[in-house]
């Protein structure tokens, strides 16, 4: 799983920072699945390493133009190239009906299949490896954030160890390997787990954008591997935060210290704090980790590569 920042600047973009954007590649699937589509992401995705071609999910936070206005420009290109076979969109109400009046006015039509499905709270997709759920987020329109969450693995089977218990290969060692018990001609009975190592969890990724500091968002961020997490403002600006239903840096790292996030990367920052300016975005970071250690600052290209846990090593940390 690797996340790319196409877009991390809020509101408007700057020379530096297009408006939002995340892409989460799955390389295992051969998938691409986008969050959020400000103007301009389909630029970004060119100018990245990632390929339209495999873009097959795009989950939408709400509905203000630097999460979506990039959107029908991204669609319509994909059709013109040919080169995708389905697309399905997720986001709030209000969404299907933007995009058929962008196509009935533009006179576009798609060349693939695109369907929408309009969220609610809790889990929205699910397949033999992810699980997607969404969750209210408090902004100043609908908004929900994201949570994707890999199923845990059956560890690496030691084929070694299989060998020398005389466990005849084919079939069988397929099941041993799913962890199940099976009972062999002999009569021996051999528990899979036994011979695999340990479990590989699941790894989590939360993505909240545009909220204050809210319960839902803490939720969605339980556990997190990584949360990205909006930070639009900083502390000394708290005021306008609560004004404008946005994130402070301290607001970020204390959603990902009470939902006990591994990381915290934030994005989605105020052009106020270009270099020069009395505050900087180097003064948020500062901010944000003074709670929270673990907080890195997206930069438009980003790349993140969600490292995996081992059960025995959650063990040893007490997790």
């Amino acid at each position: 799983m690797q996340i790319t920042f196409l877009g991390t600047s809020s509101g408007v973009p700057t020379r530096g920072r297009n408006v939002s954007g995340v892409a989460l590649r799955l390389p295992q699937r051969a998938e691409l699945w986008l969050f959020d589509c400000g103007e301009g992401t389909q630029h970004q995705l060119l100018r990245s390493d990632l390929k339209s071609s495999q873009l097959s999910r795009i989950f939408i936070t709400h509905m203000h133009g630097d999460h979506i206005f990039g959107l029908m420009g991204l669609l319509a290109s994909c059709g013109l190239a040919g080169n995708v076979e389905k697309i399905d969109i997720y986001g709030p109400p209000g969404l299907n009906e933007y995009i058929q009046s962008a196509l009935k006015y533009s006179h576009t039509h798609f060349s693939y299949p695109v369907k929408v499905h309009t969220v609610r709270p809790g889990i929205i997709y699910e397949d033999e490896e992810f699980t997607v759920t969404c969750g209210q987020l408090h902004h100043r329109i609908t908004a929900f954030g994201y949570r994707i969450a890999e199923r845990d693995r059956v560890g690496r089977f030691d084929v070694e160890k299989a060998k020398a218990l005389q466990i005849p290969p084919g079939r069988i060692y397929g099941q041993l390997k799913r962890g199940e018990t099976v009972t062999l001609n002999d009569g021996r009975v051999i528990n899979g787990s036994e011979l695999c190592g340990p479990t590989e969890i699941g790894r989590k990724i939360a993505y909240c954008t545009d909220t204050i500091y809210c319960d839902g968002a803490v939720q969605l961020a339980q556990d997190a591997d990584v949360l990205i997490h909006e930070a639009t403002f900083a502390h000394q600006d708290a005021d306008m935060a609560f004004q404008r239903l946005h994130s402070t840096s301290t607001m970020a790292a204390q959603t990902a210290l009470a939902a006990q996030a591994h990381r915290l990367i934030m994005t989605h920052f105020s052009p106020r704090y270009a270099p020069g300016n009395v505050l900087e975005l180097k003064d948020l970071l500062k901010e944000a980790r003074a709670i929270f250690p673990k907080t890195d600052m997206a930069h438009d290209f980003m790349i993140y590569d969600v490292p995996r846990r081992r059960e025995v090593e959650l063990t040893k940390v007490g997790v």
